[in-house]
């Protein structure tokens, strides 16, 4: 079986940010029957990242085993928030699960956006999704928030997570 080792962290290359929304919505709604509104909110994420972003402050990361993409991450700035970034869209696709590519790509956020000197660190998830939110409490993330909402053709428990990093605002 193939280790972490196998592992490649490598930045998107054309068809990759498709990808991204393609199997978030596939991956969410085989696994807690998400509608196409979740794929919707993931493909105006990865388009307005596409369309403008700081190639300093904000990145995109592929995971692949084997030449065969396995999972994604992006951190971005949080614009209500200087000195904040945002880890959004981690997914792990179910043939890359238990070999740690969930915590390669949250750790490498974390000491990516602790490199270009973020602040504090803060994503928002859904209580059901648990094995992500178990890296984030790794990575030392800390629950500040949930509220209930309606959304994705479910019922579900929003959450907002934070990690602080540094004093110092980003350039």
């Amino acid at each position: 079986m193939a280790g972490l080792e196998d592992v490649r962290l490598r930045d998107p290359e054309p068809g990759d940010l498709g990808w991204i929304v393609e199997r978030h919505g596939a991956v969410y709604a085989a696994e807690f029957g998400w509608n196409t509104e979740f794929e919707g909110l993931v493909a105006r994420i990865v388009a307005d990242f596409a369309e403008d972003h700081d190639p300093y402050l904000e990145r995109v990361w592929i995971a692949e085993l084997n030449g065969r993409r396995v999972g994604s991450v992006m951190c971005v700035r949080d614009d209500g928030a200087p000195g904040t970034a945002r880890l959004r869209l981690l997914l792990v696709e179910p043939e890359g699960r238990g070999r740690g590519v969930g915590t390669l790509l949250v750790d490498t956020v974390v000491d990516f956006a602790r490199s270009v000197g973020y602040r504090e660190l803060v994503l928002w998830t859904n209580d059901v999704l648990l094995s992500a939110r178990r890296r984030y409490e790794r990575a030392g993330f800390a629950l500040v928030a949930e509220k209930p909402h309606r959304s994705f053709g479910a019922d579900l428990i929003g959450q907002d997570w934070r990690l602080p990093l540094q004093e110092h605002r980003p350039r």
